[in-house]
């Protein structure tokens, strides 16, 4: 099985997301990473969607989201398109460990949003191994609460997914 990042440009309609997540249930698909949000085109919203399949099965089912009524464009971004995911992680510490977890908050090139007597909240954005690593390192100190977007991606170049659609 291999890694499959798509990205959808689709228009905001209620009950587009439950279609499209229904079509990689029905193929038994397990989605690793969706996320969604607006696109520059007022109206329209773009979904990327990780999967790891084989390469046949995932065309039937690209074939099929074109056929959704409002989907506008599905791409195959390539693996060397621009992936990242974003994290909000709430660590303990205490006077001996805050000085290591921002440490390894700068080794990281993270961010702390929020700080309190026994913990800080750090906000971490890189590609999936980074951003694993990045957990790995902070596990000893004690992780409260993680949270994860699914991972945006966008295909390298001067090209857009929008392109065609603004002509």
């Amino acid at each position: 099985m291999s890694k499959h990042v798509l990205s959808l440009l689709v228009e905001d309609k209620p009950g587009l997301l439950t279609r499209v997540a229904g079509l990689f249930a029905r193929r038994g698909f397990n989605i690793e990473s969706l996320a969604v949000g607006t696109s520059e085109l007022e109206g329209l919203s773009r979904i990327t969607v990780v999967v790891n399949v084989d390469g046949a099965p995932l065309e039937q089912v690209t074939k099929q989201l074109n056929k959704l009524i409002n989907v506008i464009k599905v791409v195959e971004l390539e693996p060397d398109s621009v992936q990242r995911d974003h994290m909000l992680i709430k660590v303990k510490t205490d006077s001996t460990t805050r000085s290591q977890v921002l440490e390894a908050v700068t080794l990281f090139r993270a961010r702390v949003i929020d700080v309190v007597s026994d913990a800080l909240i750090i906000e971490v954005t890189g590609d999936t191994t980074k951003c694993a690593a990045f957990v790995k390192i902070l596990e000893p100190f004690g992780i409260k609460e993680m949270v994860q977007s699914g991972v945006l991606a966008m295909g390298r170049g001067s090209k857009s997914i929008t392109e065609k659609v603004l002509k």
